[in-house]
């Protein structure tokens, strides 16, 4: 099973690059068999750009989690916090083997769906 995640141009590209390693989530799918992410770059780009595979996910209070990924976030500490606000908790999906598609697509004519503002699930095509 796949998700399709909305993630922010230039966290995609340095999720590509391998400068980031873990994507941050305030909330994540319940699903357990969710192995891959299909990533969504949100506007300005709008397309599907590429994949990775979950490594496994962390679900941490926001202090421990910033302690056991910040090595490897691709982002500030500020940023991280910021995102974090208000929550006690936070999930990180470690990634492994990302691939950036050489061809991007429409996330309408690829799954018939809209952009999702968290995640949306997506059958193996």
């Amino acid at each position: 099973m796949k998700v399709i995640l909305s993630i922010k141009p230039h966290f995609a590209e340095k999720i590509f690059e391998g400068t980031k390693k873990f994507e941050f989530r305030r909330s994540i799918f319940k699903n357990p068999n969710v192995k891959r992410v299909i990533v969504y770059a949100s506007a300005p780009v709008s397309k599907i750009v590429g994949e990775f595979e979950i490594d496994e996910i962390l679900h941490y209070e926001i202090d421990s989690l910033w302690c056991a990924t910040k090595s490897d976030s691709g982002i500030s500490e500020d940023y991280y916090f910021s995102y974090f606000e208000g929550k006690d908790y936070g999930f990180a999906l470690k990634i492994k083997r990302a691939k950036k598609y050489k061809t991007f697509y429409s996330i309408k004519e690829r799954y018939g769906l809209i952009p999702p503002q968290s995640f949306a699930y997506v059958r193996d095509q």
